[in-house]
């Protein structure tokens, strides 16, 4: 269960600097965070869901872990656009006895997106072979 207020380091920016965060609004499968001292016109927002479909052995449950970022537009200097990023886990959660398959696949996932090859840095820059195909639309 997370805390409700985000500021040690468990949200980090792609220079590596921590962004704090507090709740702001839960549901019983929604949780939602926003950006400690976020400009009004300017949300910064992090969103955990949980959603079940199916019965007995399927039954799964899709989690969600997003982050908006809405910031002006570099092209007019006006515009407000929002920037996205999101991990989706589907798991046959009625057909499991333990969750280390599901792990292992999520941790394939994140060191994917976070590192380049061999190297066990995290790299927040986004020079990860996985997070730099998403960013530059790369195969």
């Amino acid at each position: 269960m997370l805390s409700n207020t985000l500021n040690t380091n468990e949200i980090k920016d792609s220079a590596g600097v921590e962004v704090e965060m507090t709740h702001i609004r839960q549901t019983d499968r929604e949780r939602n965070f926003a950006k400690i001292a976020e400009t009004p016109s300017l949300p910064y927002r992090l969103s955990i869901k949980h959603q079940e479909t199916g019965i007995g052995m399927k039954l799964r449950r899709r989690s969600l872990v997003r982050i908006d970022k809405t910031v002006i537009s570099g092209v007019d200097s006006v515009t407000p656009i929002t920037v996205s990023a999101y991990v989706v886990v589907d798991l046959p959660v009625g057909a499991m006895s333990a969750n280390t398959e599901s792990k292992h696949v999520l941790a394939n996932l994140l060191s994917f997106c976070a590192t380049t090859g061999a190297a066990t840095t995290v790299l927040f820059d986004c020079t990860g072979n996985g997070a730099a195909a998403l960013i530059d639309g790369s195969l």
